[in-house]
């Protein structure tokens, strides 16, 4: 399986099966191996950086949490937390969708639910950060 190489200046130390033609890749946050599909890709560099490169506890991280909106059950991708509370909520997007004002407006109704404090938007290849404050997101490059 051809994987693109993504935004991200570190290298994580993925584990891969393969069963019959499909291909898996191991969750370190849910402890079991998940069908990669190339949103799972760009969620798993996300799990690892913030496993490896920011030292999070995998305790603080939490995938496909269930969220009512509007009436309707949606999954987020990923939400770190610090003492439980949310502090960002990252929405994971395959390489080859293009970041648009409507995706990253979805992303800000999840969080009108969640309630984290910045939000990150991500394609593997690009990222759009941005904090909530004051009512309203302000958007910024990180260092």
């Amino acid at each position: 399986m051809e994987l693109p190489k993504l935004n991200f200046q570190e290298t994580f130390d993925f584990k891969f099966k393969k069963d019959k033609d499909k291909f898996f890749i191991y969750d370190l946050i849910r402890k079991t191996y998940l069908l990669l599909t190339p949103e799972e890709w760009v969620r798993q560099h996300w799990v690892h950086y913030y496993l490896t490169v920011k030292a999070y506890s995998a305790s603080a991280l939490i995938t496909e949490k269930k969220i009512v909106l509007n009436g309707l059950t949606k999954r987020i991708d990923l939400l770190i937390t610090e003492k439980t509370e949310p502090v960002i909520l990252i929405e994971c997007k395959a390489p080859h969708i293009k970041l648009t004002e409507k995706t990253f407006e979805q992303t800000a109704r999840y969080n009108s639910v969640i309630g984290a404090k910045e939000i990150i938007l991500t394609n593997g290849l690009q990222h759009i950060n941005a904090y909530y404050e004051d009512g309203q997101y302000r958007f910024y490059k990180p260092e």
